[in-house]
């Protein structure tokens, strides 16, 4: 995925993006799972899919990996609850 101001929309849909910070679960080809608290990503609620910038797939070492879980970090929405959102 793009930086956010680049891609806020869903290349599917056309949906505008969900933009935040996602716990996930990627699966590798070895079938193993490696977690990752806090991945700056896009989500289409549209859609269900969620986008992440190539760059930091590529730095985490998950080109190869697939995304089988994602939900949207805690730590954010005890922010949002913080400043009343």
């Amino acid at each position: 995925m793009a930086r956010p101001r680049e891609r806020d929309r869903c290349p599917s849909c056309t949906r505008k993006l969900h933009q935040s910070r996602f716990d996930t679960t990627f699966r590798l080809h070895d079938r193993s799972e490696r977690l990752c608290f806090g991945i700056p990503a896009g989500l289409c609620q549209e859609c269900h899919q969620l986008y992440i910038d190539p760059s930091l797939i590529t730095m985490l070492d998950l080109a190869d990996a697939r995304c089988v879980f994602a939900i949207e970090s805690d730590l954010v929405l005890q922010e949002q609850a913080l400043l009343g959102m």
